[in-house]
């Protein structure tokens, strides 16, 4: 018979041999799981030097492209713009960069440019709609009757300036007087809307709208989404009143409630409007000269590598 002695000394004993094994293989168990984090940690950084490498070769490739592309745009646009007139308009986060390509690429096509005209951050602040739309009101020529559709401030402020400084596409004359136009752009300039270089402003054929990358405090905003829409309709209402529109900007313009993704998303103003969504890369601006000159013998067309684009350039297969 065994005695209550012998059974806690047993019980004891597998305790302690249970501790004993606990402890043992914990030990074994934790050098294992050590080991085999260490081996996926190299796994993962041999993977990301791989990555790194991969995107410094496509980055080479990149630039050695837009080198190529730079070399012979010259070639591709070479009188696409002959004896055309040009008017470039910018936005507050135009990259200047991207601005100085465009004009030289448009130079090279044979365009010239009229007037370089930069709307401020006044002219999208959504809170300053009212002002600019009685503003406008104030300086419309005589001889100039502004659109009945154009009611928002971007429409009326596009139909006003494309009156103004743009030829009729029909006849090729000027609407108002040299004076009336001066008028006109000194009082949005007065206002705070636009700013121009002093000299001689000429009416022009085509349009330009040379945008930025839409900042990343827009994506969220109510007032982002508002500037977006009010340059969109802007570049439709310039576009009624000449012989033709591009607006061209950065990859992000293409996205959320940017400018581009605003004109791509309505049928109406895709259909007037041409859009190009890669300025900052050669090709960008070599698709922008031909989008004006397709947009000059009567065409339109989204053009990049973004969302809604439906081609990477003009003539090219669709996506």
């Amino acid at each position: 018979m065994i005695s209550l002695r012998q059974h806690a000394v047993s019980l004891v004993a597998v305790f302690l041999a249970l501790a004993v094994g606990v402890i043992l293989g914990s030990g074994l168990l934790s050098d294992t799981l050590v080991s085999g984090l260490r081996d996926d940690k190299d796994d993962l950084n041999a993977q990301l030097q791989e990555q790194y490498e991969r995107a410094n070769r496509l980055d080479a490739r990149l630039s050695a492209a837009d080198g190529f592309e730079a070399t012979i745009a010259p070639r591709v646009v070479r009188d696409e713009l002959r004896d055309r007139t040009v008017l470039v308009v910018t936005t507050p986060d135009t990259d200047p960069g991207d601005l100085d390509a465009t004009v030289r690429t448009v130079e090279a096509a044979g365009g010239r440019i009229t007037a370089r005209l930069a709307l401020t951050d006044t002219f999208l602040d959504v809170s300053a709609g009212d002002l600019l739309r009685s503003t406008v009101a104030q300086v419309v020529p005589a001889g100039v009757q502004l659109n009945t559709g154009a009611v928002d401030p971007g429409s009326l402020a596009g139909d006003l300036l494309g009156a103004v400084l743009l030829v009729d596409p029909a006849t090729g004359d000027t609407r108002g007087t040299p004076e009336e136009r001066v008028l006109t752009l000194n009082t949005l300039r007065s206002g705070g809307f636009v700013t121009y270089e002093d000299g001689a402003v000429e009416p022009a054929q085509a349009t330009v709208v040379v945008t930025g990358e839409r900042a990343a405090t827009d994506e969220q905003s109510a007032a982002g989404g508002n500037r977006g829409a009010l340059l969109a309709r802007f570049a439709a209402a310039v576009d009624t009143r000449g012989a033709g529109t591009v607006l061209a900007g950065r990859p992000g313009a293409a996205t959320g409630s940017g400018p581009i993704a605003v004109v791509r998303a309505d049928a109406a103003l895709s259909s007037a409007v041409s859009t190009v969504d890669d300025l900052d890369r050669e090709s960008g601006r070599i698709t922008t000269v031909l989008a004006l000159r397709e947009q000059l013998d009567g065409g339109s067309g989204r053009y990049g590598t973004g969302p809604a684009a439906a081609a990477v350039t003009v003539g090219s297969a669709a996506r």
